[in-house]
Order: C-alpha cells, then sequence, then structure tokens
C-alpha cells in the first residue's frame, strides 16, 4: 500500500486549535450524552469550520450532516447549542437514529486565540 493511501486519524481537539490559529471560524461539537444504542460514545468529538469542512465525528450519516448545519449557525451567532437525536424524535429516521439510540450533542464555538 502506498504511503499516501494510509489515511491516520486526526485529533479533532488538536485541529479545532490549529484551524483556529490560522484564523478560521471553527465550532466543536461534542456527544455529551447517550442512550441505548450509539454509535459513538460520550466525548466524541466532530470539529467543524464556518467553509462546512469537518473532521472526526459524533455519530455518523445523517446526524453530522445536521450537526454540521447547526454549528454553521453557532459558528454565525457565537451561541452555543445543545442538540439531542433520537427514535422518539420525528427527525430520529431522517437523521438517522432508527436503531433505537438517542445522543445528547454540545456543539460550542471555538475561540479565536488572542
Amino acid at each position: 500500500m502506498q504511503q499516501d493511501a494510509i489515511r491516520t486519524e486526526i485529533d479533532p481537539l488538536v485541529l479545532a486549535e490549529s484551524w483556529s490559529r490560522d484564523g478560521r471560524r471553527v465550532a466543536l461539537a461534542t456527544v455529551v450524552e447517550t442512550w441505548g444504542s450509539a454509535p459513538r460514545p460520550v466525548g466524541a468529538h466532530l470539529v467543524i469550520d464556518a467553509e462546512g469542512n469537518f473532521e472526526g465525528s459524533v455519530s455518523g450519516g445523517c446526524v453530522e450532516g445536521a450537526v454540521v448545519a447547526e454549528a454553521a449557525e453557532v459558528i454565525e451567532t457565537g451561541k452555543p447549542a445543545m442538540l439531542e437525536f433520537g427514535v422518539a424524535d420525528e427527525t430520529a429516521w431522517r437523521v438517522g437514529l432508527s436503531c433505537g439510540g438517542r445522543i445528547r450533542v454540545y456543539v460550542e464555538p471555538v475561540a479565536q486565540p488572542a
């Protein structure tokens, strides 16, 4: 296998700091609570920039799309948001949590360095 074909996992927290230092506007999404079957554990992170680039994972599938969309609002307003996705919600099938689990994700802006 060629060296450039190997992809190493990047720590989203390190990447959030790096992107912020580079002047990019950034939000950080963190899984803060799970119930039942959940694809990612508490503490999983997704870092998102104002251009819609992202790295990491809080769930997968359509849930991440919804989190990226909400992160754009968080970046724009500077106000954090608590998101909840689960089978009891009408959005469960739409965002991909039809497995019976629920997750709560906190999305916060990353402060620019002084």
